[in-house]
């Protein structure tokens, strides 16, 4: 067996380290950071770091999800924060638009668009209940 030598690190000394500090770390830590870092985030905020991960849309389904965003969506939604979603407000959402004069394609797509953004933020573990559930 190698030993170290006096003065030398250890060469795995500080994963050893990092790995009891998870390993002693409450389980559900890592849940209540995420909580925290995009449950205080605006809807603004968290849908361009969700659109920045859509690795999958085509340039055309790209052009159609911003157009949503920026006359549908975020002005009505956009400084909403993340831990503040319900289907109350999914359904206010709905009725602006049907008040707004949006059509039921745009009103079907933009919704389809929002519940995206919203499940993937209940996957995170944001909301204990999906927010647009019943709606």
């Amino acid at each position: 067996m190698h030993r170290a030598r006096a003065g030398r690190p250890r060469p795995f000394a500080r994963l050893t380290t990092v790995y009891q500090e998870k390993k002693a770390a409450p389980r559900n830590q890592g849940k209540a950071e995420r909580i925290q870092k995009y449950g205080a985030m605006q809807f603004r905020e968290y849908t361009a770091e969700w659109k920045a991960g859509r690795r999958d849309l085509a340039e055309s389904s790209l052009r159609t999800l911003e157009s949503l965003l920026e006359h549908h969506i975020l002005p009505t939604l956009g400084s909403r924060r993340m831990s503040t979603f319900d289907h109350k407000v999914v359904a206010g959402f709905i009725r602006t638009m049907e008040r707004n004069g949006a059509g039921l394609a745009t009103q079907s797509n933009a919704f389809d668009k929002m519940k995206s953004v919203l499940l993937d933020a209940y996957r995170l573990g944001i909301y204990t209940e999906n927010p647009v559930l019943g709606v």
